[in-house]
């Protein structure tokens, strides 16, 4: 099967694929004006096989002689056959990703509905949330992603400010949860206080209430908020929410955000589950 070449860095495609990947704000405004966003590695190409949202897979000769590569592109095909398949020149894979010896395969994935729809859009959002408030490490952001789709949170928040959900390395450290996640990001403190009904628990280190004493809430539907790297939960959640404390070593002044997160979804799993 022959499949379409991209040979120069000036391609257009290329170019929209570069921008796709750009950090901060301005890959976030590409990535929303596109609605797409960039899935490197054969790991999240692998997680999106046979979904028809992955539009356009990005490969090379190289690429194509390995048996993992071949056979996620040739499957992804076969199930969704108006994909369309470009081979780039083997050199300008080099500008491409940022990985070391990066495997040669990429996709480009339409963004969920859930991400484009506006906040003010949606008036009510039931049943279990998890919000992240101005949570601005990338990585911590992932690894949340991924404890939320474990942990069965299925909706998440991401406030402004936060990383953008859909960037590369929020998207490489979520190792393919986003899939299994409603995404929501770009709201206001007051349009979630709005939209979201389940009582909110606020973690945070100075919270009267302890994590392992909420047997009772734990059992219904609630809306766990985790708070930035270096202020915490804002006001205004703190104002409306039942701050909750995970009990650590008193030598130790703090949890990462990430391992909080895991630590209280993962809580409310046991309790349910017993």
């Amino acid at each position: 099967m022959n499949f379409d070449l991209i040979t120069s860095k000036e391609n257009p495609l290329f170019k929209e694929i570069r921008l796709l990947q750009a950090a901060g704000s301005k890959g976030q405004k590409a990535r929303n004006a596109r609605g797409q966003a960039l899935l490197e590695g054969i790991h999240l190409v692998q997680t999106w096989v046979g979904d028809p949202s992955l539009k356009i897979l990005l490969t090379s000769e190289v690429g194509l002689q390995n048996p993992e590569i071949s056979e996620a592109v040739y499957s992804h095909i076969e199930i969704c056959p108006d994909t369309k398949v470009f081979q780039l020149d083997s050199a300008l894979w080099d500008l491409l990703s940022e990985l070391v010896n990066a495997p040669h395969i990429a996709g480009l994935l339409d963004l969920p509905q859930s991400c484009l729809t506006p906040p003010q859009s949606i008036s009510t959002l039931a049943g279990d949330v998890l919000i992240l408030d101005r949570i601005q490490d990338a990585g911590n952001v992932g690894s949340i992603l991924r404890t939320a789709a474990a942990a069965g949170f299925t909706q998440v928040i991401a406030l402004s400010g936060c990383a953008h959900l859909w960037s590369s390395k929020v998207l490489r450290a979520g190792m393919g949860a986003h899939r299994l996640l409603d995404l929501y990001e770009g709201w206001s403190n007051q349009q979630v206080l709005s939209a979201v009904t389940a009582p909110m628990l606020a973690a945070t280190a100075d919270a009267e209430y302890e994590l392992f004493a909420l047997q009772k809430e734990l059992q219904h539907p609630v809306a766990w908020v985790m708070g930035s790297e270096g202020q915490g939960v804002s006001e205004d959640f703190l104002a409306q929410a039942k701050g909750v404390a995970i009990p650590i070593d008193p030598r130790v002044e703090s949890l990462n955000v990430s391992t909080a997160a895991a630590v209280c979804l993962f809580e409310t799993m046991r309790v349910r589950r017993s």
